[in-house]
């Protein structure tokens, strides 16, 4: 993939629930080598991954459903039908919740998000731990002082933007903040590409997701490929301009939606026990405090 996609084709029907299905099926379908399918590929194939066809033979549906389908004209298929597809695609846990939420989306106005005190109270009281809180659209809304530290800076004259996908994008200083950057410009197309499909009417998620596909062609390139990526837990490097780089262990934390809202995911940061890590943390918090 060569970032030469149109907008039409790296929106993945973006704002659309019907062409996001198909803009989802066709991803996946040209990632399937024909081998991995137990098919021939043979010397005339013209087209990457399985032709569509073959996906429909593999799923036991016909070839002109299948077409329907992957064009927006078919837009209520059953559960036996989507386990089928996600079968001969392969696809993971994750993504098989995704295409499962694609076609049942939520179609209303999206939710508000809300910071509640206690949740401020509780990042303000992780005095040595690096937190802070995102929304569906990768907004950081709530942070302790180590948290905005860490990822880029969120206050002050010379804070970066509050959106964790606008910042890995469109500034370059963070690659230097996130020296596995590829990783983590993965991690934020398929978390957007989450919540394009909880939420497809939402405005302000439509217009980020357009707006960073006119302007960086990385961004069209990683949304064309499909990825899903959920919130979870492991281990990232960040690099701070005192400490240097950190390898660090974090974790997500959701916070559940009240009524007319949406939840929170707050990411925790720590360094184990006697590690570096720890220490450098410990050193930065008591500096604060200093």
């Amino acid at each position: 993939m060569d970032g030469t996609y149109t907008i039409d084709h790296a929106d993945g029907g973006i704002g659309d629930a019907r062409r996001a299905l198909g803009a989802f099926l066709r991803a996946r379908r040209e990632r399937v080598a024909p081998e991995q399918a137990g098919l021939t590929a043979g010397r005339r194939r013209r087209v990457p991954g399985l032709r569509r066809e073959e996906l429909a033979q593999l799923a036991g549906i016909s070839v002109d459903y299948y077409v329907r389908l992957e064009q927006g004209r078919a837009t209520q298929p059953s559960p036996e039908v989507l386990d089928a597809l996600a079968r001969a695609l392969g696809l993971d846990a994750a993504e098989r919740r995704h295409l499962t939420t694609l076609v049942g989306g939520e179609s209303g106005p999206a939710p508000a998000a809300r910071v509640g005190p206690t949740l401020r109270r509780m990042l303000d009281a992780l005095t040595g731990l690096p937190a802070f809180a995102t929304d569906r659209r990768l907004d950081v809304v709530a942070w302790n002082a180590l948290g905005s530290e860490l990822i880029g800076g969120l206050t002050g004259p010379s804070r970066r933007d509050p959106n964790q996908a606008r910042y890995l994008f469109l500034d370059p200083a963070s690659r230097d903040v996130h020296p596995e950057w590829a990783d983590r410009a993965a991690e934020a197309v398929g978390q957007l590409r989450v919540a394009a499909g909880q939420y497809p009417g939402d405005a302000e998620l439509v217009n980020l997701i357009k707006d960073l596909s006119e302007r960086s062609a990385e961004f069209r390139r990683i949304w064309a490929s499909g990825e899903i990526v959920m919130c979870t837990a492991g281990r990232k490097r960040l690099r701070h301009p005192a400490a240097g780089l950190l390898d660090l262990d974090y974790e997500t934390l959701h916070v559940p939606a009240g009524p007319g809202e949406t939840g929170l995911v707050v990411h925790v940061f720590s360094g184990g026990e006697g590690t570096p890590e720890a220490a450098a943390l410990a050193a930065l918090a008591a500096g604060r405090r200093a």
